[in-house]
């Protein structure tokens, strides 16, 4: 119970940190007596972030202030599934006459699964980008390929591709230059139980610019990930985000902060001191390196030229389209692609 509990003068940041923890994906937001008053998701932050960015401020404005529950006294399985299913929620709180917490039903509880029902399942291609020669992981990508390089007991590319098999995804296609022989003979002799397709460039084209190469394969929305980054998030929530706001591209942002250890002086116009800003915090979306793209968008891509994914960001805007950000949280970006962040990354694997 004490895992999933929240007062509402943590901060969202806090917020976000216990989310990770828990495996329920909900918080409830409890006064001091242990009394309810509130629920939050993580679609509850991400809607605050997108408005706020603020991580230090408390959850006040962030939580449902009209959570669902049930009393103690009107507890019935069956009751508690008809409310799960028509509010398509995770979970409900079980109260006492105080309006205590006293426990929580989970769909998991209620259903003996874990909800990766038909609405959890995506019909969707997934491109990784895996032709880039991980000149930050040298020495080991002298020797293999980035996409190649362990984490764990198995390589990185399969701990991405693993991570959209559990949405149902089969179709898969790997954009290829440097070592592309090794990582093809890979596959082959893994022999997936998926289907594997592979693009490969005569000379580097950039993070788009090789997507190019695929667009008569790419006829409907489709997600692109590097091949040296992990997302833990809900691939399905952010496939219906990139949908329902109609989004030419929709990228993944890790939020971050960062703390300034020092006094920051602020100038004036004159070049005088203003103030001096103690230990200051920044609030930033860090673009993480997944996008979900509108295969439209193709046609805008340039034939062998050099063109990253910030290039074609840019070229949707001067056309008047929409570019949505999906932030995760920081601990959600397991980004593998330089050494301080991989040793971090065997640690965070491990604990998954």
């Amino acid at each position: 119970m004490k895992d999933i509990t929240i007062q509402p003068s943590a901060t969202i940041k806090e917020a976000m940190e216990a989310l990770d923890k828990t495996a329920e994906k909900v918080l409830l937001v409890v006064d001091d007596d242990q009394r309810l008053i509130g629920a939050l998701t993580d679609g509850d932050i991400r809607r605050y972030i997108l408005k706020e960015r603020d991580l230090i401020a408390t959850i006040q404005s962030a939580y449902n202030k009209n959570p669902i529950f049930v009393f103690q006294e009107d507890f019935n399985i069956e009751k508690i599934k008809h409310i799960l299913t028509k509010n398509i929620i995770d979970l409900v709180p079980i109260l006492n006459q105080d309006r205590k917490v006293v426990d929580f039903v989970t769909w998991e509880k209620a259903f003996g699964n874990n909800r990766r029902s038909d609405d959890q399942k995506l019909d969707a291609p997934v491109v990784i980008m895996a032709g880039g020669r991980g000149t930050r992981l040298e020495p080991f990508t002298k020797v293999l390929p980035k996409p190649l390089i362990p984490v764990g007991d198995k390589p990185i590319i399969d701990h991405i591709i693993d991570r959209f098999r559990d949405y149902g995804i089969s179709e898969f296609y790997l954009t290829i230059h440097h070592m592309s022989k090794i990582i093809q003979a890979y596959f082959e002799e893994k022999e997936p139980d998926y289907s594997i397709g592979f693009a490969e460039e005569d000379e580097p084209r950039g993070t788009a610019g090789s997507l190019k190469l695929l667009v008569d394969k790419l006829n409907k929305p489709f997600f692109v990930s590097n091949c040296d980054i992990i997302i833990e998030t809900n691939y399905a929530d952010l496939y219906r985000f990139h949908m329902q706001n109609n989004y030419d591209i929709t990228l993944v942002a890790s939020a971050k902060q960062f703390n300034i250890p020092y006094g920051i002086c602020e100038l004036n116009g004159g070049g005088s001191l203003e103030r001096i800003k103690e230990k200051p915090e920044y609030n930033f979306l860090v673009n993480a390196g997944m996008y979900v793209l509108n295969p439209a968008v193709l046609e805008l891509i340039p034939d062998n030229q050099l063109f990253h994914i910030t290039h074609l960001i840019d070229k949707i805007m001067e056309n008047g389209g929409q570019i949505g950000v999906y932030p995760v949280s920081e601990n959600a970006w397991i980004d593998v692609g330089q050494w301080a962040e991989y040793r971090k990354s065997l640690k965070v694997i491990e604990g998954i």
